[in-house]
């Protein structure tokens, strides 16, 4: 018997990093996942299906909750994960390095929930995952819309956790902000400013993409009953 048996689980940004720990251990768990994002699947798993979805396309995210809906009557899960960096510092950033940011890390938030919150509070219950980061509770240099669409993601966690359960309705809301994880991004960054990184951490590591997923996991099944308007700080002891 797996944690998530029988529950249809949403993932954006779920074709790799993040979101494809996420989605694959959601899967092993039991649940049907759909993996939405702009590019294919980088992997292969049993119960995870791959959408092409813009988060910031309105009509586009319509139509992905419609067909969603009609083949499979619900959705238990939604994990908003997907999200990009346009770093610049404040005095150099561009309208499109501010804007994109916005778009994708804020209001694609903002398209998926307004959508399957409601779809939830009716059902009478559900678990919704935002994926901020420790930049949006520390900040963080040339990192000015970054931060600020991680803040704002913990702030919608707050007022959905109180809006979608005001009727009643087992609906939780929470956050995960994770601190420096190994993705394929920070791959790319010099051993020496990794180093950097880990020793900013108690635990003098940097996380993995797994440590997420579990904490997500956690969050999305039954274990987190009596949890909702938080914000879960997964970063080793991030001192920023």
């Amino acid at each position: 018997m797996g944690r998530l048996d029988n529950k249809v689980a949403v993932v954006t940004g779920g074709a790799k990093g993040l979101g494809q720990a996420i989605a694959e251990l959601f899967a092993k768990e039991g649940a049907i996942v759909i993996a939405a994002d702009m590019g294919e699947l980088t992997y292969q798993a049993n119960n995870v299906f791959g959408y092409h979805l813009n988060v910031t396309d309105v009509a586009g995210v319509q139509t992905f909750f419609d067909e969603i809906v009609k083949k499979f009557g619900k959705i238990d899960i939604l994990v908003n994960n997907a999200g990009i960096t346009r770093d610049a510092m404040t005095r150099k950033m561009t309208d499109d390095q501010w804007n994109q940011v916005i778009d994708v890390n804020l209001k694609g938030v903002f398209n998926m929930t307004r959508l399957i919150g409601p779809l939830m509070e009716s059902n009478g219950y559900g678990s919704i995952i935002n994926i901020s980061s420790v930049v949006g509770v520390f900040g963080n240099i040339g990192q000015a819309n970054y931060a600020a669409t991680k803040a704002g993601v913990i702030g919608l966690t707050m007022t959905w956790a109180k809006e979608f359960a005001r009727k009643g309705a087992n609906v939780r809301v929470n956050a995960i902000a994770p601190g420096y994880i190994m993705t394929d991004i920070l791959k790319t960054v010099p051993q020496d400013l990794l180093d950097g990184f880990a020793k900013m951490t108690m635990l003098g590591r940097l996380g993995q993409p797994e440590e997420i997923a579990t904490s997500a996991l956690f969050l999305a099944s039954t274990e987190s009953s009596y949890i909702t308007g938080q914000t879960l700080n997964v970063n080793g002891g991030m001192r920023l």
